[in-house]
C-alpha cells in the first residue's frame, strides 16, 4: 500500500560541538523537510530500506517481515520520489530473507542503452540452501525481476552478509560482503561456539577468520574471491562506482582491536590494497554493528562518513568525513559532521546532489526514542565543511537508518518509521539550500 501524510514542522536541536570543532566550520540555520509519504507491504513490519536514484527516477527497496519469515519489496517513482508505484517483490525464495539495518537490501540503478529509465539491480542476504548473498535484476524498470543468482560458490560453508552494491557505468554488478567461512573450515570438535562481539572470544585473531569477498555480475563478470581477511564481521560494507574504478570501505580489525575504516580499489586501471581511510584509536574487543557510506559526487570525489568512538576519560561516540579524490589513493583529513548533541551517533549515510551539495543522515538515541536526523554541507576553498544546524528528520518516533540518493537539487531520502512489528518505510525529499553563513 502507499498512503501519505503531512509534513510537520521540524525544530533545529543546537548540536554539542568542541570549541575546536565551532572554529573549523560556519554554521547556518537547518532547513525545513518537507511532506513524505509511506511505503508498506499490508500487515508486515516494513524495514531496513536502501534507495538509488538515476534522473527523475527512483527506487526504494525494503524488507516486509512477519513471524520469521522475511521478502524483499521494491517500489519506483517517476517524479523524484513524490509518487510510488505498488511495490513488488523480489526474491523467488519465499521468506528466505535476513535483514537488519546494517544488512538492508541493496538497489542500485545504471543507464540502459536508448531509455530514458533506467536498469535495476537489487542485492539481498538470503538463508535458503545456506547463507547466501543473492542478486536479481529487473530489465523492464522494477515491473518484474529475473530468476536471482547466487554470488558464492554453491556450499560455500558458513555464514555471510553485511553486503554492498554498486553497477558501474557498462552495467556490471559489483558487490562485497562480509564471510565467515572460513571459521568453519577451521574450526575444531573442541572449538567453542564463536559469538560475534562476545568479549575476548572476538580481536584481532579471531577477526583473521574474517573475510571481505568481492564478485562482479554482468559482461565480463568475474567469480567471488577473497580481497582481505582481518575485517570486522558485523559492520556493513561499502561500494562506491567511479569512472577510475569500483572503491570499497568497510570496518578493519588492526593490533590492538583498533577498528578503523579501510578503503581499497577493487577495480579499474589500479587496484590496491587495503588502506586506512583515517586512524581514529578506538580500540573495542567487539564488533560495533556500525559500518560506513560512500557517495561520489559529479566531479568523480568520493565521499565517506563513518561513526567511531574518541577516546578520553569520558569516550562519545561521533560521526566524521573525508574524502578522496578521482582515482585517489589517500583521503582527506577527517572533519567531525555536527549531530543532535548525544553520546551515540549511529548508522551514518552520505549524498551530493547535482549541485555539489553534502547531505549527511543518521540516527541518535534522543530522550529515550531513536530518532533519524540530517544536516547539510557545502566545502570551502580550504577544504572544511560548511554544517547546516542538524536537525530531526520527522517529529514523533521511533525513526531509524535513514538512506539517501542523489537529485538535480537535494536529496531523496527513505526510513523506517515505528515501532518492529508495525513500522513503514517512509519517503521523502530533503532540499535544503539555505544560504551558508560566511
Amino acid at each position: 500500500m502507499v498512503t501519505s501524510r503531512h509534513a510537520i514542522r521540524i525544530a533545529a536541536v543546537a548540536p554539542l560541538l568542541s570549541a575546536g570543532l565551532l572554529l573549523a566550520l560556519a554554521i547556518h540555520p537547518a532547513a525545513q523537510a518537507p511532506a513524505s509519504q509511506t511505503l508498506a507491504v499490508a500487515g508486515r513490519g516494513n524495514s531496513a530500506p536502501w534507495v538509488a536514484s538515476h534522473g527523475r527516477f527512483v527506487a526504494v527497496s525494503w524488507v516486509a517481515a512477519v513471524a520469521s519469515t522475511a521478502d524483499v519489496f521494491l517500489a519506483t517513482s517517476d517524479d523524484d520520489g513524490r509518487s510510488f508505484g505498488a511495490p513488488v517483490k523480489v526474491n523467488a525464495v519465499a521468506g528466505e530473507v535476513r535483514a537488519n539495518g546494517e544488512i538492508a537490501p541493496r538497489v542500485a540503478l545504471h543507464q540502459v542503452a536508448g531509455s530514458d529509465r533506467p536498469g535495476i539491480v537489487v542485492a539481498w542476504n538470503a538463508r535458503d540452501q545456506g547463507t547466501e548473498i543473492k542478486l536479481a535484476r529487473s530489465r523492464d524498470f522494477g515491473k518484474t525481476f529475473a530468476a536471482p543468482v547466487s554470488l558464492q560458490t554453491k556450499g560455500a560453508v558458513g555464514d555471510r552478509g553485511w553486503h554492498s552494491l554498486a553497477v558501474d557505468a557498462q552495467g556490471v554488478a559489483h558487490v562485497a560482503w562480509l564471510d565467515h567461512r572460513v571459521t568453519v573450515q577451521n574450526r575444531k570438535p573442541t572449538d567453542k561456539p564463536h559469538v560475534h562481539g562476545a568479549g575476548t572470544q572476538d580481536g584481532v585473531a579471531m577477526a583473521q577468520q574474517s573475510q571481505l569477498y568481492y564478485a562482479t555480475v554482468g559482461p565480463n563478470g568475474t567469480a567471488e574471491k577473497s580481497i582481505t581477511a582481518g575485517v570486522c564481521y558485523c559492520c556493513k560494507t561499502a561500494l562506491a562506482a567511479t569512472p577510475k574504478g569500483v572503491v570499497a570501505a568497510w570496518r578493519h580489525v588492526y593490533a590492538d582491536n583498533m577498528r578503523d575504516m579501510t578503503f581499497a580499489w577493487l577495480s579499474g586501471p589500479t587496484t590496491t590494497a587495503p588502506a586506512r581511510v583515517s586512524e581514529d584509536g578506538w580500540s573495542i574487543n567487539g564488533c560495533p554493528d556500525d559500518g560506513p557510506a560512500l557517495a561520489v559526487g559529479a566531479d568523480q570525489r568520493v565521499h565517506a562518513v563513518w561513526p567511531t568512538v574518541i577516546p578520553g576519560d569520558e569516550p562519545v561516540g561521533a560521526l566524521f568525513y573525508a574524502s578522496l579524490g578521482a582515482g585517489g589513493h589517500r583521503f582527506s583529513a577527517r572533519q567531525r559532521i555536527s549531530t543532535l548533541g548525544t553520546p551515540k551517533p549511529s548508522h551514518p549515510q552520505v549524498s551530493v546532489d547535482g549541485a555539489g551539495q553534502l547531505f549527511f543522515a543518521w540516527d541518535e538515541v534522543v530522550g529515550g526514542v531513536r530518532t533519524a536526523a540530517w544536516v547539510e554541507a557545502t566545502t570551502a576553498t580550504d577544504g572544511s565543511l560548511r554544517l547546516s544546524t542538524p536537525s530531526a528528520i520527522a517529529s514523533g518516533g521511533p525513526t531509524s537508518y535513514p538512506v539517501m540518493a542523489p537529485l538535480a537539487r537535494g536529496v531523496v531520502v527513505a526510513w523506517t518509521s515505528g515501532a518492529p512489528g508495525t513500522s513503514v518505510i517512509a519517503v521523502g525529499t530533503l532540499s535544503g539550500g539555505t544560504a551558508m553563513s560566511k
